[in-house]
């Protein structure tokens, strides 16, 4: 049996493993269908059973280019989507400990820590001097 499972799979994307992206599709499938069991929605098991089928499929395509340049467009987007939920995280974070504030000449941001008062503030690229409270 094992013999025969490494000759189907000889040739064919799903012999190097699941990808990102068979893997998301995988998740989603799941997902789908827990919610759809337990939710009035009925179309949703037709979802997760479309996505279950489309992983599969990448995983038994002897079109390996294809499926590999599938997996690097959803790499890409997955890595924009992080990166953007990863910003705003890291801004929150900051607004706790400082105040940021744009000069009025040049436009730069300026990071001052929170709790000193009302200060003069310069700016390090044009060196225009306001007055901001902190």
């Amino acid at each position: 049996m094992r013999n025969f499972f490494l000759q189907f799979f000889q040739g064919r994307y799903g012999s190097y493993g699941m990808d990102k992206l068979t893997k998301f599709l995988l998740i989603l499938s799941v997902i789908a269908l827990i919610v759809s069991l337990c939710s009035p929605l009925g179309f949703l098991y037709y979802v997760a059973f479309a996505l279950l089928i489309y992983s599969y499929y990448r995983l038994l395509s002897k079109n390996i280019t294809k499926r590999y340049k599938e997996n690097e467009s959803f790499i890409r987007i997955n890595q924009k989507i992080r990166l953007f939920f990863g910003r705003t995280k890291h801004k929150i974070n900051q607004s706790k400990n400082y105040h940021i504030y744009v000069c009025p000449k040049c436009k730069q941001k300026i990071r001052i820590p929170r709790g000193a008062g009302k200060i003069m503030v310069r700016c390090p690229r044009c060196m225009t001097e306001f007055k901001k409270k902190a």
